[in-house]
């Protein structure tokens, strides 16, 4: 049941009630995957005056070779100008582990603010001090535009929308509710996968476990889009679009009856047997800076750093 202190949820339930009542106030939504980094970015736009956001793109990255390209967000680009829209939020749920970020290159291209939720801060704290990124790093924020408060009300065009702080996977996680939609990163999968994992610093698995119930007191009738899908055993196609009803009935980690001691319990011990994602040390690099490359060395040449023997 709702609790009635929460103001920032019952925003987001004013919303959706709103959207549900009358559909010129539902986002238009285009999901593009990345099978690569097994990510969906999004384009979310207001079909009356077509403006939109930009949800965690991605910017191509090869490993080995230590290359980037703009293939995915070029991908996004061609889209926003076929459609004829006008960016104004270039958005982050986090600052992701698995994928770097195309926002600035996107904010180029077609303008709009970069923004990720405010406690974005302390993610750049514990990972500057790993990658011992040095004075000159800032750690405030400052990298983007704009820094999302929990509850915060913004708008697309005429869409209504709040940012709701989600945190457990990250300290920063934020999930936005636009119209009748939930942007969620990766707070949950899709029911037959379960949840994101707790165990990079300043994750915790009691507070993912309370962020995802706060997000599954939303109207059943919700539709959820997650930022990851990795196809569960025994189904063929990618998926990333659920309900929160769904969620509640099936989700096979976090479902309706499942506690917080039992989810804990169970987090932290598959946590212990997964490998850190290929991408971790170029990722949380670059993102931190707001998706941007570190600054060039005295031959014009970026670097990324690996910390040895610390994550």
């Amino acid at each position: 049941m709702q609790t009635t202190t929460d103001q920032a949820l019952d925003t987001a339930h004013s919303i959706i009630e709103e959207a549900r009542a009358d559909a010129r106030r539902r986002p238009t939504i285009a999901g593009l995957f990345d099978e690569a980094t097994n990510t969906v970015s999004y384009v979310v736009h207001d079909a009356a005056t077509k403006k939109a956001a930009i949800i965690d793109s991605v910017l191509d990255y090869d490993a080995a070779s230590g290359r980037t390209a703009t293939r995915s967000a070029g991908l996004i680009k061609d889209y926003v100008e076929q459609k004829g829209l006008e960016v104004q939020w270039v958005m982050e749920t986090h600052a992701h582990a698995d994928h770097i970020s195309a926002a600035p290159w996107l904010q180029q291209q077609l303008g709009g603010k970069l923004a990720i939720g405010k406690d974005i801060i302390r993610v750049q704290d514990v990972f500057g001090k790993i990658f011992n990124a040095g004075t000159d790093f800032e750690r405030d924020g400052s990298q983007f535009d704009h820094l999302f408060v929990d509850g915060e009300r913004f708008a697309i065009g005429e869409l209504e929308a709040v940012a709701l702080h989600v945190p457990g996977h990250t300290p920063a996680d934020m999930a936005y509710v636009i119209g009748d939609a939930a942007f969620v990163g990766d707070t949950i999968f899709m029911p037959d996968f379960g949840t994101a994992r707790t165990d990079f610093p300043g994750g915790s698995a009691s507070e993912l476990y309370r962020s995802i119930r706060r997000l599954l007191e939303l109207p059943r009738e919700t539709r959820i889009f997650l930022c990851h899908d990795y196809k569960a055993p025994g189904r063929d196609d990618y998926a990333w679009e659920t309900t929160v009803g769904q969620q509640r009935d099936e989700n096979v980690h976090v479902r309706d009856g499942v506690t917080e001691e039992e989810f804990v319990e169970m987090r932290t011990t598959r946590d212990k047997n997964l490998a850190m994602p290929e991408l971790i040390m170029p990722s949380v690099q670059v993102n931190i800076r707001g998706g941007r490359l570190p600054d060039p060395e005295d031959n014009g040449v970026s670097y990324i750093k690996i910390p040895l023997n610390t994550l």
